[in-house]
C-alpha cells in the first residue's frame, strides 16, 4: 500500500502480478527465470536439465560472445567473457577503450546450461541478447562509465575493501543476467528495514535463496516470476532504463523466433533462460504466438571488437555489480553445501583445471549412482498453483547447527590471531553466543553467515586493525574465500602466449598468481638479452605492479649488465590479455601506442619527444624514430603556449647528446627541430615575458633552448639578429622575468657584468624594492639554465642578499627558495654548490679573516691601468690598440694604457737564450727531430 499509492492501484498491481505469472508459465516456449550467481537458480537448473533434456537452449547473453564459450574448458572459474574495442568507429573517440564483461561462476545457472549444452551431443546453445556493440549504442555514456548496467537510483552495497578488488575487471561495463533488485531506493530501503538486514544481498539470501534451495521446480518458477513482476511493476515509469529493458526483451524474442523459423526446432524441446525480471515481460513480441512484427534491430557500427576471457574473482564481481562484500563467496559456499546435500552432480566442462574428474555428455549431471537420466517426453507439464501454498506455509524450521557454528568461531579466532589480533578462546565463545543472540533478534531460527560476521566484528575487532585485513575480511575468507579464476594457456590471445614463450628462458612459472623474482646476468648469459628487451617493453605497456624492475635501468645510451625483476603476469592476467586485443606482438602494440600518443588530440612536442626517446630505448627502429621526430617538429611549430618548454628543453638536450655520442651526424628531424624551435621561441619570447600565465621557469627554459641551440641553429641557416630583436622587444614587469631579461642581454653582450652588478645594488638600496628582491633573485637562479656563466654572479648576489635583506623578508623566502630549487631546478643546484665551494673558504680558521671577492679593496688607478706591451708584438698592439680594448671591455676591465720602461737591448731575446742554455734538452730534441725529417720545414 505504501508504494502503490491507493487501494485501487494495489489491487491492480496484485492482479497484474498474477497475470504476469500465468502469462510466463503458460508460454509454449518454456521460460526459465534465473538470478545471477544464485545457488537456488543453479540447483533448479540442474534438476530441470536432468528431467527435460532440452535440444535447444536460448540464453540471455550477448550474441557475439558465443564463440568464446568453448574456451571456458581451458579456464579455472570464475572468469569473465570480455569484448574489447580500442579503435572506435561510430562512437565518440573519448569513449575509448570500450570493454564489456560477463562473469561466469560455477554456482550460476547460466554456467550449468552452458556446460550441459557444450558437453551433450545434439544440443544447441543460442545466445539471443543484444550484441556488445548495441550495449553502447543503447546506453548513455555516463551510465556506461558507472561500471554497470543498472539503474542509477539504486545504491550499491560495495563498501570498504581495497582498490584491488575491482582490478580484475577494470572499468569494464558488466552484463548481469537476472539482475533482481528493486529499481528505486525507497522500496529497497523498505525491504531492508523490515527484513532487519543491512544490505540487499543479505535480504535476498534470507528470504529468497534459502527457502528456494530445496523447493520443487514449479514453485521455483512461480516465485521467481512473481518477484520479477513485483519489482517491474513498482519501478518508476519514467526510469531511464525502462525503454532499454523493453528493447532488450523485444530483441531476444525476435532472435528466438528467427532461430525457430530457420531451424525448425520444436518449442517443446527448447528452453529459454533469462532473468526473472525479463520473464515477466509485457512487450508486444513476447511469446511465440505473438502477431507483432519483429523488432527493428539497428546495424552494428564499424567498430572492431576483440573477444577473449579474463580472470575474475568473487570480490571483483561484488565490486563490479555493487554487491555486499562476501556475498558471492557466501553464495558459492551455499552452492557447495546444497549440491552435497541433494546428491546431484553439477555439469562441468571437460578439461577445466580444478582437480576433479570429468564425465562426458550424458553422465555429466547424473547423481551419485551414475544412472543416466531419462530424456524428456517433449510435452510441457500442466502448471498448477504452487505459489499460494508456498507463500502461506511458514518456512521449515532449520535448527541450529552447533557444530558448524562452533567450527566457524574457532577458525575465525585462529585467523584473527594469525593476522595480529589478540583473540582468545573467550572471544570464540563470545562470537558463538553473540551469533545466536543476533539471529534471535532478527527472527531467524539459526545464525546466518551475516549474523556470524556481525558477531565476530563486535567481539574481536579492536580500535586499530593490526594488519592488512580487518575481521570482516577475515570472515569472508573463512566462509568462502575470494576464489580467483585463471585463463588457461590455450585460451590466451596470441600476444600473451608469445610473451610466455619468449620469457621461458627465465625458467619461471609465469602463470602462477604469486610474485616471481627473475635474475638476469646479461654479461654471463647474453641470450637473456631478448628477455630483458621484452621485459622493458612490458614495463612500458603494463601496470607498474605487473612487471617491476628491482635492479637495472634502461635509458639513452645505457644498458645494465645485471637486472632483477618482480613479475606478476599470472596475477595480472587481465592486463596481459587486454594487451593482446591490440596486436599480435608486443612490438606491434608498442609501436601503435607510440603513434597514438603523438597523433592524439592532446599530443604536444614534449610527449612526442618522450615517444622518440622510448622508441630509441625500447624498439631501436630508426624509421619509427624519424616518423615520431618529424611529428615532434610539427607539434612544436603548432604550439601557441610555452607550458612545456622546460620538458622540451630537457628532452631535446638529452637526445642531441645521445646522437652526438653514437651517430656520425644528427638526424634530419633533429636539425629541423633545432631550426624550427629557434624561430618559434624567438617569435613567442616577447609575449611570454609579459604573459601572466607564463612562469619564470618556462621563460627561462625558452631562453635555455635559444642559447643552447644557438650555434647549431645558426650553422643550419638561422639568423642571430632574430634572437637579438626578440630580447630587445621584451619588456617584462614581473621581477623574476626582469632578472631573466637582464641575463639574456648580458649573454648577448648588451649588458656588461659591471652594469648588472650595479643594477642589483640599486635594488638593494631602494627600500621600496627590497621586499620584492627575492623574486629578482629567483629569476637569476632560473637564468642559470640559459646563462650558466652567471653562476659566480648568482652566488655573489645570493650572499649579498643573505647579508643585507632584513629578517622579515629573508626568512619567509628561504623555504620557498629551497622548495623551488628542489621541484623546478634540481639540475641547477650542483652549479651553485660547486661555485660556492670555490668561493667560500674550506676551513673554519680561514673564515675569520676571509673577505668576499666582491668586497675586496679595488686596485689603485695606476695598477689598474693596463701595461703597454713592449717588443715587436708590443709595438704592433700599441699601434693598433682597438682589439685589446675590445677584449678588455668584454671581460669588464676598466682603465687605460700605462707606460713601462723599455727593455734593454735584446732583453727579450737574451732572456730566451739564457733559458734555453739552462735547459738544452728541449733544443737537442727538436734538433734530432729535424735531422730525422730533413724535408720538413
Amino acid at each position: 500500500m505504501t508504494f502503490a499509492g491507493s487501494p485501487d492501484a494495489l489491487a491492480e498491481i496484485l492482479a497484474g502480478i498474477v497475470d504476469d505469472v500465468d502469462r510466463a508459465l503458460g508460454e509454449r516456449l518454456e521460460i526459465f527465470p534465473v538470478c545471477h550467481h544464485s545457488p537456488a537458480s543453479g540447483l533448479a537448473m540442474l534438476r530441470r536439465l536432468r528431467v527435460k533434456q532440452p535440444k535447444v537452449i536460448y540464453l540471455e547473453l550477448c550474441e557475439d560472445l558465443q564463440p568464446l564459450l568453448g574456451e571456458l574448458r581451458n579456464c579455472r572459474l570464475p572468469v569473465a567473457v570480455q569484448a574489447f574495442a580500442s579503435e572506435l568507429d561510430g562512437f565518440p573517440v573519448d569513449w575509448a577503450p570500450l570493454s564489456v564483461i560477463a562473469p561466469v561462476t560455477e554456482a550460476s545457472a547460466e554456467y550449468q546450461a552452458i556446460a550441459y549444452a557444450l558437453e551433450t551431443p545434439g544440443v544447441e546453445l543460442v545466445l539471443v541478447d543484444r550484441s556488445t556493440d548495441h550495449v553502447f549504442q543503447w546506453s548513455p555514456r555516463h551510465r556506461a562509465a558507472s561500471g554497470g548496467d543498472g539503474d542509477a537510483s539504486v545504491p550499491t552495497e560495495a563498501s570498504g575493501g581495497s582498490a584491488e578488488e575491482a582490478e580484475l575487471h577494470g572499468d569494464s561495463v558488466g552484463l548481469e543476467i537476472g539482475d533482481l533488485r528493486p529499481r528505486f531506493a525507497e522500496l529497497q530501503a523498505h525491504l531492508l528495514h523490515h527484513g532487519k538486514v543491512r544490505h540487499w544481498s543479505e535480504w535476498w539470501d534470507q528470504y529468497v535463496e534459502r527457502p528456494l534451495v530445496d523447493a520443487d521446480y514449479d514453485t521455483y518458477r512461480q516465485v521467481m516470476v512473481l518477484i520479477g513482476s513485483l519489482f517491474r511493476r513498482l519501478r518508476p515509469a519514467d526510469s531511464q532504463r525502462h525503454d532499454r529493458d523493453e528493447d532488450r526483451e523485444s530483441y531476444m524474442w525476435t532472435r528466438i523466433r528467427q532461430h525457430l523459423a530457420r531451424s525448425g526446432a520444436d518449442p517443446a524441446d527448447c528452453l529459454y533462460v533469462c532473468g526473472a525480471f525479463h520473464a515477466a515481460s509485457r512487450v508486444e513480441q513476447f511469446g511465440l504466438d505473438s502477431t507483432a512484427p519483429d523488432f527493428d534491430i539497428t546495424p552494428r557500427t564499424d567498430t572492431t571488437w576483440r573477444y577473449g576471457l579474463i580472470p575474475s574473482s568473487h570480490s571483483a564481481i561484488e565490486a563490479q555489480f555493487g554487491l555486499a562484500p562476501g556475498s558471492v563467496s557466501i553464495a558459492a559456499a551455499t552452492w557447495t553445501k546444497a549440491v552435497g546435500r541433494s546428491k546431484v552432480k553439477p555439469y562441468r566442462l571437460a578439461g577445466q583445471s580444478d582437480g576433479r574428474s570429468r564425465r562426458r555428455a550424458g553422465t555429466a549431471a547424473t547423481g551419485s549412482t551414475g544412472a543416466t537420466p531419462t530424456p524428456g517426453t517433449g510435452t510441457a507439464d500442466p502448471v498448477t498453483d504452487r505459489l499460494t501454498g508456498f507463500l502461506a506455509t511458514p518456512a521449515p524450521v532449520d535448527g541450529l547447527d552447533e557444530a558448524e557454528l562452533r567450527a566457524w568461531c574457532v577458525d575465525i579466532v585462529r585467523l584473527a590471531r594469525r593476522n595480529g589480533y589478540l583473540a582468545s578462546t573467550a572471544d570464540a565463545i563470545a562470537v558463538f553466543e553473540h551469533s545466536i543472540l543476533l539471529a534471535g533478534m532478527r527472527n531467524r531460527a539459526r545464525p546466518t553467515p551475516y549474523d556470524f560476521t556481525d558477531a565476530a566484528v563486535t567481539c574481536i575487532e579492536k580500535d586499530v586493525v593490526p594488519g592488512r585485513r580487518d575481521v570482516r575480511r577475515l570472515c569472508e575468507i573463512l566462509l568462502g574465500g575470494d576464489r580467483v579464476g585463471q585463463v588457461g594457456y590455450d585460451s590466451l590471445p596470441p600476444l600473451a602466449r608469445d610473451v610466455l614463450d619468449r620469457l621461458s628462458p627465465l625458467g619461471l612459472d609465469l602463470q602462477k598468481r604469486t610474485m616471481s623474482r627473475a635474475l638476469l646476468d646479461l654479461k654471463a648469459d647474453p641470450e637473456l638479452g631478448a628477455c630483458s628487451d621484452l621485459l622493458w617493453m612490458l614495463r612500458f605497456l603494463l601496470p607498474p605492479a605487473t612487471v617491476r624492475p628491482i635492479m637495472g635501468e634502461r635509458r639513452l645510451g645505457h644498458r645494465s649488465i645485471q637486472e632483477s625483476w618482480d613479475l606478476a603476469l599470472g596475477r595480472d592476467q587481465r592486463a596481459l590479455i587486454e594487451l593482446g586485443y591490440e596486436g599480435v606482438t608486443v612490438e606491434q602494440v608498442l609501436e601503435l601506442r607510440l603513434r597514438r600518443e603523438v597523433r592524439g588530440p592532446t599530443a604536444t612536442a614534449a610527449t612526442a619527444l618522450a615517444a622518440v626517446e622510448n622508441a630509441i630505448c625500447l624498439l631501436g627502429n630508426p624509421r619509427l624514430v624519424d616518423e615520431l621526430g618529424g611529428r615532434a617538429v610539427e607539434l612544436l611549430a603548432a604550439e601557441r603556449s610555452v607550458d612545456d618548454a622546460p620538458e622540451v628543453l630537457r628532452r631535446i638536450r638529452r637526445l642531441l647528446a645521445h646522437y652526438r655520442a653514437t651517430a656520425p651526424e644528427l638526424p634530419a628531424w633533429c636539425e629541423a627541430f633545432a631550426t624550427t624551435g629557434y624561430a618559434h621561441y624567438c617569435t613567442l619570447l616577447p609575449t611570454a615575458f609579459v604573459d601572466a600565465e607564463s612562469s619564470t621557469r618556462q621563460v627561462g627554459a625558452m631562453l635555455g633552448f635559444l642559447f643552447s641551440m644557438e650555434s647549431l641553429a645558426i650553422a643550419l641557416g638561422c639568423d642571430r639578429s632574430q634572437l637579438e630583436l626578440a630580447v630587445a622587444q621584451s619588456h617584462p614587469e614581473e621581477p623574476g622575468k626582469v632578472a631573466l631579461a637582464w641575463a639574456a642581454r648580458h649573454q648577448l653582450g648588451t649588458l656588461p657584468l659591471a652594469e648588472l652588478r650595479a643594477r642589483c645594488a640599486q635594488l638593494l638600496d631602494n627600500p621600496l624594492v627590497v621586499p620584492a628582491f627575492p623574486r629578482y633573485l629567483a629569476g637569476f637562479v632560473h637564468a642559470l639554465e640559459p646563462v650558466p656563466s652567471l653562476t659566480p654572479f648568482v652566488v655573489e648576489t645570493m650572499s649579498t642578499a643573505f647579508a643585507r635583506l632584513p629578517d622579515p623578508v629573508l626568512l619567509p623566502w628561504l623555504p620557498t627558495l629551497i622548495t623551488t630549487l628542489r621541484e623546478q631546478g634540481p639540475e641547477l643546484v650542483p652549479l651553485l654548490v660547486r661555485e660556492a665551494g670555490r668561493t667560500f673558504p674550506g676551513t673554519l680558521p680561514e673564515l675569520d679573516g676571509w673577505v668576499p671577492p666582491w668586497r675586496r679593496t679595488a686596485p689603485t688607478a695606476g695598477s689598474a691601468r693596463r701595461a703597454a706591451p713592449v717588443g715587436r708584438v708590443g709595438a704592433l698592439l700599441a699601434a693598433h690598440p682597438d682589439a685589446v680594448d675590445a677584449v678588455a671591455t668584454r671581460f669588464g676591465c676598466t682603465g687605460g694604457w700605462r707606460q713601462v720602461d723599455p727593455e734593454p737591448e735584446g732583453g727579450a731575446a737574451a732572456g730566451a737564450a739564457t733559458l734555453l742554455a739552462a735547459h738544452p734538452d728541449t733544443v737537442e730534441a727538436v734538433a734530432a727531430l729535424m735531422v730525422t725529417a730533413p724535408d720538413r720545414r
